[in-house]
């Protein structure tokens, strides 16, 4: 069951996705066919179902949430290319195929990523499918935002370079996770909620816990995958968090206490659900693949 809506919503991202791109043959084509590469590539689509789940949870209308839905994949497309370049991380493979700036060079995949990051604030604001309220649209630009920022996934990965060859804390660590991870994933389940303008504060505040929890649980198993995963199924190349030296959870906890430590929270997060009704459920079964799924 959980499995199948997934599928359902991955592929309607994919295809609002590819409505919203600039098409391939548009001039400069070379720049569109490097954002259409990153973005259309593969992927599992979390953070766009995120935000049809968190929609559905709270009766938001579907046409509705594919705008909110392609944000939010376009600012994190835009962070995997980065993240990938040899100042960053240094990889070659993502998703099974090369990386944008192994395809495309350095600067052309540079400038891919700054385009789709505009593009998403782009569709925030024009997008016509959307919730109409101008109000509640810049509430979303905001909550992407900040949630792309210094006080979010760049200011998390700023704290990931620095803590490179270091010991860290458990706090410091989900300190970490909480901007570089949990704040685009926190996001996601926000914005989707937002596309219903009567969902109340307490409900909004409920999915955010939610949305914390498995933001750090997602990352939990990211951690996990790179030590026990294999590469053909991730599509990426396995134990680069160990070469680099950076701070993990199985590093902190161990491989046992990392699966327990994604474990609680877990269950944090479905406690967190309790007062909402069954139209949550797509949120309780995507949890439970977040701490459970081997790519």
């Amino acid at each position: 069951m959980a499995a199948e809506l997934i599928k359902i919503c991955q592929t309607r991202a994919h295809q609002a996705l590819d409505q919203r791109l600039p098409a391939a043959e548009l001039h400069p084509n070379n720049l569109h066919q490097a954002m259409r590469y990153a973005v259309l590539g593969g992927g599992k689509r979390i953070r766009p179902v995120l935000v049809y789940l968190a929609g559905h949870a709270v009766d938001a209308s579907p046409d509705m949430l594919d705008g909110p839905a392609c944000a939010v994949e376009f600012i994190h497309a835009y962070s995997l290319i980065h993240d990938d370049l040899p100042a960053m991380d240094n990889d070659d493979l993502r998703h099974g195929q090369p990386t944008c700036h192994k395809a495309f060079g350095e600067a052309l995949a540079i400038l891919a990523g700054d385009a789709l990051q505009a593009l998403a604030f782009q569709v925030l604001a024009q997008d016509p499918a959307m919730i109409p309220d101008p109000a509640i649209r810049l509430r979303m630009q905001g909550v992407l935002a900040q949630a792309a920022g210094s006080r979010g996934m760049a200011g998390g990965q700023a704290i990931d370079l620095a803590a490179t060859g270091r010991e860290l804390s458990l706090v410091e660590l989900e300190n970490m996770h909480i901007h570089k991870t949990g704040a685009l994933i926190r996001a996601s389940v926000l914005m989707g909620a937002l596309s219903q303008p009567a969902v109340d504060a307490t409900a909004l505040e409920r999915l955010d816990r939610y949305a914390k929890c498995i933001g750090l649980a997602f990352q939990i198993q990211d951690d996990i995958l790179d030590v026990t995963g294999d590469p053909a199924t991730l599509g990426k190349t396995t134990g680069a968090d160990r070469v680099l030296n950076k701070p993990t959870y199985p590093v902190l906890l161990g491989l046992e206490g990392a699966r327990e430590h994604a474990q609680m929270l877990y269950e944090e997060a479905l406690a967190s659900l309790e007062s909402l009704d069954d139209k949550a459920d797509p949120l309780r079964w995507i949890a439970a693949y977040i701490v459970e799924r081997a790519y």
